[in-house]
């Protein structure tokens, strides 16, 4: 990359000084012009050939700009130094946690089990629908689904400052790779090959985009949004992980939290989007652990990570429910966002938040599989009861 650098800058600066050269010949022939005094034909000949040598200069430089361009959407955003040091997610660091996991005086039950006994989760019918990795939901289980959504985007809405966005499902090509999903992470996506449209992996695509190619006044950041979306992802490069239940699916739900900020407030920002995800956890009351991501272990586009895991009692396992990264100025580079900090500075690129607030499927099994009884029902949240209208999940209701 930086040999094709040196190349492009060699090209440019040959072409600069050639075009200067020329520039000056057709002075000094102009000059002879009006003076009454016919040009050297050699002189002619010597400055097409310039003009030739000037064409294929620039045409060196696109070249060169198309090859770096696309070695350039390949390369990682850079770890921040306080980012720790590993090679794998077994040197991730817990940073704390939060709520007491229960003590069952039963064996609890996983989801993919208790699911299907309340009559909430059809697998074959997903199966049936759409293959493997799909699933559908009924009565309860669909309202319970729902009731997460809309309590979820009012906390934020309501108590954290977002304002709610409504974003498509399917974007350009364009948008992915300012998002840093394309080329990338190309094998984990849905693609509209005719249209060259692909379905989103998450609302964190379009809403990066919002602001494409666009300069923010100062005084309009920090810009807080929230969105719910599906999330549609080609699980394939995960065979053999979490093929039971619903833990890793091609199609779910997830409420996004995204913030366009300027440069100094970043890292305060990122600590406040963790916040903002664990009230939502704590209003669940589901135990949950804040997990640093170390350097091994860190997203393509993120400078720093951190990952948020609620306790499942019948898959006796921590789930991830968000991830919330500081992307500082990478995405604001490829999408060309930027803000100007006074009304007579330079631009400078904004940089970019984004968190899960939270994943729905991990979520909808962390209640089921901690709020489950010995009886076989399951108990609602106290927060979401106003948004299912009832307090529990009947054992054996088919909703």
């Amino acid at each position: 990359m930086l040999e094709l650098d040196a190349q492009r800058r060699q090209a440019i600066n040959q072409g600069d000084e050639l075009r200067a050269h020329r520039n000056q010949v057709n002075r000094a022939l102009g000059q002879a012009r009006a003076s009454g005094q016919e040009p050297d034909p050699e002189t002619i000949l010597a400055m097409r050939k310039v003009g030739e040598n000037v064409d294929r200069l620039e045409q060196q430089v696109k070249d060169l700009d198309d090859r770096l361009h696309t070695m350039l959407l390949e390369l990682p955003n850079i770890p921040l130094p306080e980012v720790p040091q590993g090679s794998s997610e077994e040197d991730n660091v817990v940073v704390r946690s939060w709520g007491e996991v229960r003590n069952f005086d039963f064996t609890p039950l996983p989801h993919w089990d208790l699911g299907e006994q309340l009559g909430l989760i059809d697998f074959q019918r997903g199966v049936k629908l759409s293959g493997s990795r799909f699933y559908t939901m009924f009565g309860r289980g669909a309202k319970l689904e729902r009731a997460l959504i809309a309590w979820m985007l009012d906390l934020h809405t309501q108590e954290h400052g977002y304002t709610e966005v409504m974003v498509p499902a399917v974007v350009k090509r364009e948008v992915m790779e300012g998002s840093g999903n394309l080329p990338k992470f190309s094998d984990l996506l849905y693609h509209d090959d005719e249209n060259d449209l692909w379905l989103i992996p998450t609302a964190e695509v379009p809403i990066t985009n919002l602001y494409r190619d666009e300069i923010l006044p100062a005084e309009t950041l920090p810009l807080y949004y929230v969105a719910q979306t599906p999330c549609f992802r080609n699980e394939k490069a995960a065979a053999g992980r979490d093929t039971r239940g619903i833990k890793r699916v091609h199609q779910f739900n997830k409420v996004e939290m995204y913030k366009f900020v300027s440069p100094e407030s970043s890292g305060d920002e990122l600590e406040r989007l963790v916040a903002d995800a664990e009230a939502v956890c704590r209003g669940l009351g589901l135990p949950y652990r804040v997990v640093q991501i170390c350097t091994g272990d860190i997203g393509f586009h993120s400078a720093m990570t951190y990952d948020i895991e609620v306790w499942a009692a019948g898959c006796q396992e921590w789930l991830e429910v968000s991830s919330c990264s500081n992307c500082t100025d990478f995405q604001a580079r490829r999408a060309r966002i930027r803000y100007r900090p006074s009304r007579d500075a330079r631009p400078e690129f904004v940089h970019t938040l984004n968190g899960s607030g939270l994943a729905l499927p991990r979520v909808f099994i962390a209640i089921l599989e901690n709020y489950q009884q010995e009886d076989g029902s399951v108990v609602i949240p106290e927060t979401l009861r106003p948004y299912t209208g009832f307090d529990s999940i009947p054992a054996k209701s088919a909703g």
